[in-house]
């Protein structure tokens, strides 16, 4: 099989993969606040560096599962979708690896130490750590932008998977005559009611 077959379990994957990380990184620590005061580090959560994470990680997993059901238009559009999230997801990630990020501390701080305004926050702040979860989460975005690129282009030669689910499908008439068991089960399978 090709990637252009197998592209609706490959996409799925990729998204409930992403969003997954998006989501467990979201509650993890990503900076470490050393102060100046000598007093005990701030921990910054991911949700907290980057206030998106967790409810576009949330979107990514729902498009994820409605993606695996959803018509062909409606798998563009969430093609479409999805490599917005991924580039903008991205994008805020790596302003955090490559800056000094300290806007995305200063909610944090301030809530901890009641300080507000960025020259005291600035004042108060010694040096920042990163942890790896911001590298495991840029990682997780790039896997999305794969995953969204696929179905942007294999999203016309997808199965239509909802089929079997609908139950205004041509069917077979039943014969006239006694009705036995196998075409009883049969009826019911259809959607029809065999006692009528």
């Amino acid at each position: 099989m090709t990637i252009a077959t197998r592209g609706r379990s490959i996409a799925v994957s990729g998204f409930l993969l992403s969003g997954a990380v998006g989501i467990i990184s979201s509650t993890q620590t990503w900076l470490t606040v050393e102060r100046a005061d000598a007093a005990e580090a701030i921990l910054v959560p991911g949700a907290a560096a980057l206030p998106l994470l967790a409810p576009l990680s949330l979107a990514v997993l729902a498009l994820g599962i409605a993606l695996s059901i959803v018509g062909p238009v409606v798998r563009l559009v969430f093609g479409v979708l999805s490599t917005a999230a991924a580039l903008f997801l991205g994008w805020s990630t790596l302003q955090l690896l490559v800056s000094e990020p300290l806007a995305a501390v200063g909610g944090t701080v301030t809530e901890t130490t009641g300080l507000a305004g960025s020259a005291a926050i600035a004042d108060l702040v010694a040096g920042i750590e990163l942890s790896s979860w911001p590298v495991v989460t840029l990682i997780g975005w790039v896997v999305l932008l794969a995953a969204s690129l696929l179905v942007l282009v294999t999203w016309r030669r997808w199965k239509s998977g909802g089929r079997r689910y609908r139950t205004d499908a041509a069917h077979v008439e039943s014969a006239s005559g006694p009705v036995d068991a196998i075409d009883s089960w049969d009826d019911l399978s259809r959607g029809t009611d065999p006692t009528r």
